[in-house]
């Protein structure tokens, strides 16, 4: 994700159009926003190209692949097998985020699975990965706020250049 650049109120109009209609055509955001059509066309293609507008998989729900299960796993590493640690993750497919953190812990990874019998073959997997001395598993068990960028969004359309308070 490069982040080239800020998001802009109108930008920001335009991923929150998408946010309500993701499939929304260049044209009807056009229609919608009061804005030309090259304007629209131009500001998508940046904010995709820059990565602040991200990929559809994002949107996928895993438990519609048959992974209801979301655990978050903490890990401290060696430190100088942090890279190799990173990539050996980034090659499960039920890891599907990884941070590094600062503090105590070194990594988070939020990972998928089918059930608990699932989630311990995952948990070996990741015990597996050189370079990885210690980990916990907790199982998520309910999401009280679900990601969302609306409310941050609906700020950025609202400003005018003022600073954020």
């Amino acid at each position: 994700m490069n982040h080239g650049g800020a998001v802009d109120a109108t930008d920001a109009r335009i991923l929150l159009a998408l946010d309500e209609e993701p499939r929304a055509t260049a044209v009807a955001l056009t229609e919608r926003l009061g804005l030309s059509r090259n304007t629209v066309q131009a500001r998508w293609s940046r904010l995709e190209r820059d990565g602040a507008l991200g990929p559809f998989a994002r949107r996928v729900d895993p438990a519609a692949l048959g992974y209801p299960l979301t655990a978050f796993v903490t890990m401290r590493v060696d430190q100088l097998r942090l890279t190799e640690v990173g990539a050996a993750l980034g090659d499960i497919p039920e890891v599907v985020e990884v941070y590094g953190l600062s503090g105590d812990i070194d990594l988070l990874a939020r990972v998928v699975a089918a059930d608990a019998d699932d989630l311990y073959r995952i948990a070996g997997r990741l015990h597996a990965v050189p370079g990885v001395e210690r980990s916990s598993t907790s199982l998520a068990m309910n999401q009280l706020v679900p990601h969302r960028l609306t409310p941050l969004l609906e700020r950025a359309a609202e400003d005018t250049g003022r600073r954020r308070g």
